[in-house]
């Protein structure tokens, strides 16, 4: 039995406004699993939903296979940090971690040391006797992280937990984020719209769009396996390439270089005269003509990243980014070749965007 289930879970609001529509998935104990999506795609809704800040309109949500719609926050036993930190600025920072427990009436000295092991894993100890006021914004954050965790319930929510924070810092704060989840074994849910976080941090990923789930899998089901055209752009950065096209003769033009589908699809003759998208990520392709999709292309501009280098391409008006070496990044205005291996290659129903191959 999974310790979380989310059955038939949908939030609609006095308005009508349908907010999340039949979200379903089971969670283990200990598993980290991330919400990503756009902003307004149901993400937030959803977390709140599960740590009871927001009612369920329709739908069963179960923790151990008992039912915990009417349940209030506490006694579900979660912990939530939130994206605004929400400290109390009067308080220490021994204080703030330490709030909860002195609302629950717990013994001082238990106190004191339950906050000392959390300030040792947040790298904290030096700070508490400060105020918040004092603090970098990451060390606020991991202040927040601090006096949820010290509780020791079952359920840990973040709610974008880093995006205050500058690229640095999140990079920091992503890394200890994994760590506190390994020491601390805690059920973790994660909401951001950040591809990277959730990348890097789930052990499974739910995207989410327009309130519906897209495709629920680990980074690299949802990396190499996509469900269809939204998960396919959302995940990968820079993007994945699309190509729309109405299949002629068996191949898709783009630009002036006519794909043949059927060394994809065997049977891309029931596709004939539809539109099909084609896709594929700017690092999967190889420059010069080798076995695959050998596509001519003139180059528009150059970003270069450090040790690989973003190249803008297009072919009568189509565009496309292709990400290479450093070392071998084109000039700008240069007619260049490459090709995208057949096993790199995605294929798309136009109309319902879902995968076909």
């Amino acid at each position: 039995m999974a310790y979380l289930t989310l059955k038939n879970i949908n939030k609609i609001y006095p308005n009508g406004y349908h907010a999340v529509h039949n979200f379903n998935l089971e969670i283990e104990k200990g598993e980290f699993v991330v919400f990503v999506g756009p902003s307004g795609c149901g993400k937030s809704t959803t977390l709140r939903m599960i740590a009871g800040l927001e009612d369920i309109s329709n739908g069963d949500f179960l923790i151990n296979g008992k039912r915990a719609n009417e349940m209030g926050p506490r006694e579900r036993e979660v912990a939530m940090v939130f994206q605004s930190y929400a400290l109390y600025p009067q308080m220490t920072v021994y204080d703030n971690i330490a709030f909860g427990l002195t609302l629950q009436g717990v013994d001082e000295e238990v106190i004191e040391k339950r906050v000392q092991k959390t300030a040792k894993i947040l790298g904290l100890t030096d700070y508490l006797d400060r105020l918040p006021r004092a603090l970098s914004g990451g060390q606020r954050q991991r202040v927040a992280i601090g006096r949820a965790i010290i509780r020791k319930v079952g359920i840990f929510l973040m709610d974008e937990p880093l995006s205050n924070l500058d690229a640095k810092q999140r990079v920091t704060m992503r890394y200890e984020i994994a760590q506190i989840h390994r020491e601390t074994g805690a059920t973790t849910i994660y909401v951001t719209h950040d591809q990277t976080e959730a990348m890097t941090l789930a052990d499974r990923i739910v995207v989410m769009k327009d309130g519906y789930v897209q495709q629920i899998g680990t980074p690299y089901e949802l990396y190499y396996k996509p469900a269809n055209v939204f998960v396919a752009g959302f995940i990968g950065e820079p993007p994945m390439n699309f190509v729309r096209g109405t299949v002629k003769n068996g191949c898709i033009a783009l630009g002036d270089n006519a794909l043949d589908l059927s060394r994809k699809l065997k049977d891309i003759a029931r596709y004939e005269g539809k539109e099909l998208v084609l896709g594929f990520r700017p690092e999967a392709i190889a420059l010069g003509a080798q076995d695959g999709y050998v596509v001519n292309c003139r180059v528009e501009l150059t970003e270069m990243l450090g040790d690989n280098t973003n190249v803008y391409v297009t072919s009568k008006e189509q565009q496309a980014i292709l990400k290479v070496d450093s070392h071998d990044t084109p000039e700008t205005d240069a007619d260049i070749t490459f090709t995208i291996p057949l096993e790199s290659v995605y294929l798309f129903d136009a109309e319902t965007e879902n995968v076909i191959a």
